[in-house]
């Protein structure tokens, strides 16, 4: 078995309204899908950021290594596309999604069975939601986007703070508690919009209301998320952090030093998913949890909710916490429309695909109307 061809296809889907984080507003949403075809009439699709370089990188460095060769061969492909990427898993994380996908298929076996078999056939995922919309206040919005999220039957759900004052955000925040119940877990993302006395501040008020987790509320300093590890020892919240970072030599760093308590790789980013599963062994060791981070389409999911299911639980304990899928609410096509059939979410799980590869089948002719030259 040869691999025949690499392929990229830049989607791009303009928004409804500009909407966002606490630092941005998005008024497009894009992402890079990847194709990997074979002489044996199988290929396989990735999915990573659409950053600038990562197309070309995919193209003028990884096609010319993979031609020809036997996508089965992981370990030895894995170390060679590894080098032209100097020491970042930004491309090769698509690029490895691709591979798992095409290897999956000609196995016969899904992804999650490449890796050792899953632990669980559906997992636990969390609506991640909540972002600021241009011109709406969020003390609406964040209450309609949260009875939305328990509507469709989520446990535990995600807001994006820090786009305004702690007071006002505070407000928002209660009144999504107030919606949600004390049974269904509350999260928040500060995406980098704190300063460390404010972070602190915000961080002893979200303890006082019962969150589950403060996600990144410092800025995101690749690679070295400077003073996170103030935060872990001066605030009883969990902090969650390290989305950003692209290598497991980063995240050893990180780790070491204790700049988190719930650990997030990004398979898109941080080299695919054998290197998010490296991570989270090394976390372990730490006693620190593993929640992966995703932000992107339907690929990145489907092969996110195959690492999640091999993720272990939290303890031995029969009631012990199991680790969660970010499943992204907010609009973005490139999570369902692309699919023949979409992943299968129902009352707060994902049901993790059994058929070959990632499980799920690209449906070219609605991607073409997504492709941005």
């Amino acid at each position: 078995m040869k691999i025949t061809a690499v392929k990229t296809f830049l989607l791009d889907h303009p928004l409804a309204r500009p909407a966002g984080p606490a630092t941005y507003y998005y008024r497009n949403r894009q992402t890079l899908f990847i194709k990997v075809e074979s002489d044996a009439g199988l290929c396989g699709w990735g999915e990573t950021a659409a950053f600038t370089g990562v197309r070309s990188l995919i193209e003028e460095q990884y096609a010319p290594i993979l031609i020809g060769r036997d996508p089965r061969e992981r370990r030895k492909l894995w170390r060679e596309l590894w080098g032209p990427n100097f020491g970042s898993g930004l491309a090769l994380g698509g690029m490895d999604i691709a591979l798992d996908d095409l290897r999956g298929k000609a196995l016969g076996i899904s992804v999650g069975e490449l890796y050792g078999g899953r632990l669980r056939d559906r997992v636990m995922a969390y609506a991640s939601a909540m972002g600021y919309v241009e011109g709406v206040d969020p003390a609406e919005s964040f209450v309609r986007d949260a009875a939305a999220a328990k509507e469709l039957g989520f446990r535990a759900v995600k807001i994006r703070i820090g786009g305004q004052s702690i007071r006002k955000d505070l407000v928002a925040i209660a009144a999504v508690r107030d919606i949600l119940g004390p049974d269904i877990r509350l999260m928040a993302d500060g995406n980098g919009s704190y300063t460390l006395g404010a972070a602190i501040e915000m961080g002893r008020e979200l303890e006082r209301l019962g969150l589950y987790w403060f996600e990144e509320p410092l800025p995101q300093s690749v690679p070295d998320y400077t003073a996170y590890e103030v935060l872990t020892q001066k605030l009883d919240i969990p902090i969650a952090a390290c989305e950003g970072l692209t290598s497991r030599g980063m995240f050893k760093e990180a780790i070491t030093r204790r700049a988190m308590d719930i650990v997030q790789p990004d398979v898109s980013l941080a080299g695919g998913i054998g290197e998010c599963l490296f991570v989270a062994e090394l976390a372990r060791l730490w006693g620190i949890q593993c929640a992966p981070h995703v932000w992107a389409g339907g690929l990145v999911t489907a092969a996110t909710t195959h690492l999640v299911s091999l993720l272990p639980d939290a303890s031995w304990s029969r009631c012990a916490e199991t680790p969660m899928l970010e499943l992204g609410t907010t609009e973005n096509p490139f999570l369902e429309d692309l699919f023949v059939e979409p992943l299968e979410f129902r009352d707060g799980f994902m049901t993790v695909p059994k058929t070959p590869g990632l499980g799920v089948e690209v449906d070219e002719d609605r991607l073409r109307s997504y492709i941005k030259s």
